[in-house]
């Protein structure tokens, strides 16, 4: 199974029954070609699966098989809720296995393979409303600035500037800038990019973002092909996610940047700064490939709560 951007992962491995291990590769085929998921949620799916497997194999004392699958009741799903909750995994971590057995469950059902009605009413956990943890402009400024000065060869430090202006600049996701080839190389005014659910949106490139792509091609040492990966690691593969959240983590370390300063946060960084400086909702969910306006709106809590801190830190009414 493949990991985010493409990168090679350990396959992940099943504890189940030979018929029951056919159906999870159908599945997967499925999810691949009809349903065009990408490598990163496969790979999430998977490893999804694999962990209720597991689970069942320890529950039930033997590796489960289709008729299992079909004799699990709701006691079995409780149990299966409350081993979580004993590991201590999130909410959110929780749903997200919980959506991948309501969709595997319907897959098997429409093969006529495993007919469960138990499967079919999980319901997912109330998950906390999350507010994106956005950097300031100056923060976010300095950490595409810093970050180059963080490693001690030259030409990964302006790979990981040009990594992270893509992210800031332009509001890309990780996995979106990683996944682009050489061809792509965002060295004009508009890039065209592939997100989840193979959508693709036009994002602008300003030209200090560009600058900073090219800066990187100049210095790579790779002679890299249309075809090869745009951004790659020191042994000339494409660049693993992890590498990126590294140079972030020891950014924050120069920087005094708390925690939640994470890749991931620029992205949020470039929607909020898009909002406060007037950009409205409709075009920042545009931006960001948001399917949905309610996502997009999240940043609005963002910026309204920057705003009341403001005001109950100067207006002369609030500090009474």
């Amino acid at each position: 199974m493949a990991g985010a951007a493409g990168i090679a992962r350990a396959p992940v491995a099943f504890a189940a029954e030979p018929a029951l291990l056919a159906a999870i590769e159908a599945w997967q085929d499925w999810l691949a070609h009809e349903r065009r998921a990408s490598p990163h949620t496969l790979d999430g799916y998977a490893r999804d699966l694999a962990a209720f497997l597991a689970f069942l194999t320890d529950h039930l004392g033997t590796r489960p098989g289709l008729p299992e699958l079909g004799a699990l009741g709701p006691a079995d799903f409780r149990s299966y809720l409350a081993r979580r909750v004993t590991q201590g995994l999130s909410r959110t971590s929780t749903a997200r296995a919980l959506s991948t057995l309501r969709g595997f469950f319907r897959y098997l059902d429409r093969m006529d393979l495993v007919h469960n009605p138990a499967a079919s009413s999980l319901r997912t956990p109330r998950l906390p409303k999350s507010v994106p943890k956005a950097l300031s402009e100056g923060e976010s400024l300095e950490a595409v600035k810093t970050v180059e000065e963080v490693s001690d060869t030259p030409w990964i430090g302006k790979r990981d500037a040009a990594v992270l202006a893509l992210l800031y600049g332009c509001g890309l996701r990780i996995g979106e800038a990683l996944s682009l080839d050489r061809r792509q190389a965002p060295l004009g005014e508009r890039l065209t990019v592939t997100g989840k659910g193979r959508k693709q949106r036009m994002v602008p490139v300003l030209p200090v973002v560009a600058r900073a792509v090219d800066d990187y091609l100049a210095a790579c040492p790779y002679a890299l092909g249309p075809e090869d990966p745009l951004f790659v690691g020191a042994r000339g593969g494409r660049l693993n996610p992890g590498i990126v959240q590294k140079a972030v983590r020891e950014l924050r370390v120069w920087l005094g940047l708390p925690e939640t300063a994470t890749p991931h946060a620029l992205r949020h960084s470039f929607a909020t700064h898009l909002l406060a400086g007037g950009g409205d909702l409709r075009t920042i969910q545009e931006l960001l490939g948001h399917a949905s306006l309610s996502t997009t709106q999240r940043y609005t809590e963002v910026d309204i709560a920057r705003l009341t801190a403001v005001y109950d830190k100067a207006h002369p009414r609030a500090r009474r």
